[in-house]
C-alpha cells in the first residue's frame, strides 16, 4: 500500500509541474501530457516495458519544463523568433535537466529531458549528439513531440493535416529521428497519433 501511495504522489508532483508550464505558456497548455501519453503508446509498440515505459511517460510529460526558465516574451512571442531569442528557446532542455537533477531518483528523466531535441544526424542541441549516442526515449519523443507541433494551432503559424504531418516525419526519417522508431510509428499511426486529435482535421 505504500509504495502505491508514494507512487501516486509521484505522478501528481509531476501532474503540478507540467500544470505549471501550461499556465506559463497559455499556447502550449495540454501539450505535455500529449506527448507523453503519446510516447507512452509508441513506447509499447516498441516493446518497451515496465520500469523503462513508465521512465518515458514521465519523460514526456516534463520534457519542457525547462521552459519555465525561458523569458515569457520569447515564450509567448506571437511572431517568428530572431537569433538572440531563438538561443534561449534552445536553453530550455538544459534548464530542464538541472531541474530535474536535483532529484536523485530523477536522474534519468534529467537525461531523457537534456536530450529529447538531438536529431538522428547529430545536426541537434545541446549536445550534437547523433544516431545511439541520444536515449532512447530521447528518440521516442523526438518525434512525438514534433507531431503534437505540428497537429496543434501556434501562434506562428496555423496546424497542419495529418496527412502532411505524417508526410513530414516521412521526410525526417534518418535526418531528424530514427529510422526504426519512424517505421513504427507510421505502422502504427492511427493507434499512436489519431486518437489525440479531433476527427474533423483528420484530412
Amino acid at each position: 500500500m505504500s509504495n502505491i501511495f508514494n507512487r501516486d504522489i509521484y505522478h501528481d508532483i509531476i501532474e503540478s509541474m507540467t500544470a505549471a508550464l501550461d499556465a506559463k505558456d497559455i499556447y502550449t497548455a495540454g501539450h505535455s501530457t500529449r506527448v507523453g501519453n503519446m510516447a507512452h503508446k509508441l513506447g509499447e509498440f516498441l516493446g518497451i516495458k515496465y520500469e523503462k515505459l513508465e521512465i518515458l511517460h514521465i519523460s514526456g510529460h516534463l520534457h519542457d519544463i525547462g521552459k519555465i526558465g525561458v523569458p515569457d516574451n520569447v515564450l509567448n512571442k506571437t511572431g517568428k523568433l530572431d537569433l538572440e531569442e531563438w538561443e534561449l528557446m534552445k536553453k530550455h532542455p538544459e534548464i530542464g535537466y538541472n531541474i530535474l537533477s536535483k532529484v536523485k531518483s530523477l536522474e534519468d528523466i534529467s537525461q531523457i529531458v537534456l536530450h529529447h531535441h538531438e536529431k538522428w544526424n547529430g545536426e541537434g542541441y545541446p549536445a550534437g549528439l547523433k544516431k545511439e549516442e541520444i536515449p532512447m526515449c530521447s528518440r521516442i519523443i523526438s518525434v512525438c513531440d514534433s507531431i503534437d507541433a505540428m497537429r496543434s494551432d501556434r501562434p506562428y503559424r496555423k496546424l497542419i493535416s495529418d496527412r502532411d504531418c505524417r508526410g513530414e516525419i516521412i521526410k525526417n526519417s534518418g535526418i531528424m529521428y530514427d529510422p526504426n522508431i519512424v517505421d513504427c510509428i507510421i505502422e502504427n499511426w492511427d493507434r499512436i497519433v489519431v486518437v489525440h486529435y479531433p476527427m474533423d482535421v483528420q484530412y
